[in-house]
């Protein structure tokens, strides 16, 4: 069978469907909405104090999101196919409004439970959509960097998140922080409006509705193993950074680095990924193939864990820079895999299938690693009574990654992925 193109169906580059500011839009969208999961971490012990709450339960805060995203990606990407990609964008930062609003009221912790998960649910109708939104809305000549940016997201809003937290915290509130969020989150609604064109009317369907047609398109997708192996490589990817970046306040406060500079080099870390995946999309852009890019960076993601957790740094002069210097290339390095992947992403749409519920697939098993990845890390250094040994961790699924990413050859996926 002959290779399939990548690219959608051809449509000029003037065209008022296919604009720079219009994924531009998208990317930042995709920012904002993130933002609001780095929005908590620099908050929880004030939250703590304030409603008595466990450290457990804590810990369940701060993974609602993940969890939503591990149960709903499927869910979430069947209701973006019934009401389009524009309007699921809108009704996602609107979940996330009321949730943040709810958070600021919550007096209990199961209220706030509530109001954090009504928000990872804003997050995923927002962020699911958003490669293929990209695709549609991309002039031809930018789509890969315009996925690259996409890729960065996260990265991006981690820096943003810890950042403004940090700060905002000194002077007010954690009422107050949520509600500068909430002002933030009102800015992408009006640049969707006027930026982001509005879905295509849907053709008339016969009495089965919209609802079996999306089904269906669902099923096409699910049955097809590319987004599987996909979003497993991805879940390799995830369960590492997730977890060496959430782990990073230990090692600083081994450093006897506390407070604001810990915060400072926490959204450096963080910040590192964001670069990363724009140079991968300029990398993909040069004609390096995702496979090419995929298994030299899982390689690099295990070397730079062992330096930091391996190796005893306290008794070598500057060894905390050292150590520091090998988590912020473990970021930068790591972003090549998620950038590729989400290029990879809107490609994998089987004929008959559905590009949202390709994302919704892949985020929904990597979102899995956002889950469990802290918790496997923080298990081995409970069990070996030091963080030493959670370099295992890393060089583990960087193996399973690099086995899974030779599945994904332009010969096995019978696709140009340059």
């Amino acid at each position: 069978m002959a290779p399939v193109s990548m690219s959608p169906t051809p449509v000029p580059s003037g065209s008022p469907e296919r604009s720079r500011a219009a994924w531009v839009v998208v990317v930042f969208t995709g920012v904002v909405a993130a933002m609001h999961i780095w929005k908590l971490p620099a908050a929880l012990p004030i939250i703590q104090e304030q409603l008595g709450i466990s450290l457990v339960d804590a810990g369940l805060l701060l993974g609602t999101v993940q969890i939503s995203g591990m149960l709903g990606g499927v869910l979430v990407s069947l209701f973006a196919e019934i009401i389009g990609l524009r309007r699921s964008v809108l009704i996602g930062l609107a979940l996330i409004v009321v949730g943040t609003i709810m958070s600021m009221l919550s007096s209990t912790f199961l209220w706030l439970l509530a109001a954090r998960f009504v928000e990872g649910c804003g997050f995923l109708a927002a962020s699911i959509v958003a490669p293929a939104l990209i695709r549609r809305v991309s002039p031809l000549s930018s789509m890969n960097t315009a996925i690259g940016f996409w890729a960065s997201f996260q990265g991006q809003a981690t820096f943003a998140g810890i950042i403004g937290s940090t700060i905002a915290l000194h002077f007010m509130s954690w009422q107050g922080w949520y509600g500068i969020m909430l002002a933030v989150t009102l800015l992408p609604v009006g640049l969707v409006l006027k930026f982001i064109p509005a879905d295509p009317p849907r053709e008339a369907h016969d009495s089965s509705g919209v609802v079996v047609p999306a089904l269906a398109r669902i099923r096409v997708t699910a049955s097809s193993w590319k987004p599987w192996v996909a979003g497993l490589v991805f879940l390799c990817y995830t369960v590492q950074w997730i977890s060496i970046i959430g782990f990073l306040p230990t090692i600083y406060l081994e450093a006897g680095i506390t407070g604001w500079l810990s915060g400072v080099l926490t959204a450096v870390a963080g910040g590192a990924n964001a670069v990363g995946a724009v140079v991968a999309g300029s990398l993909i852009k040069r004609g390096f193939s995702v496979i090419q890019l995929v298994i030299p960076t899982f390689i690099v993601m295990a070397a730079m864990s062992v330096l930091t957790f391996a190796v005893d740094w306290s008794g070598i002069p500057g060894g905390f820079v050292i150590q520091f210097c090998a988590v912020v290339t473990f970021s930068l390095v790591g972003a090549l895999i998620p950038s590729s992947l989400t290029r990879l992403s809107v490609e994998l749409t089987p004929p008959g299938g559905s590009p949202p519920a390709v994302m919704g697939l892949m985020q929904q098993i990597y979102m899995m690693g956002s889950v469990f990845g802290p918790a496997i890390m923080a298990w081995l250094a409970t069990s070996t009574g030091h963080w030493d040994s959670t370099w295992w961790m890393s060089a583990f699924f960087s193996c399973v990654g690099i086995s899974l990413a030779l599945l994904l050859t332009p010969r096995r996926l019978q696709l140009d992925l340059r």
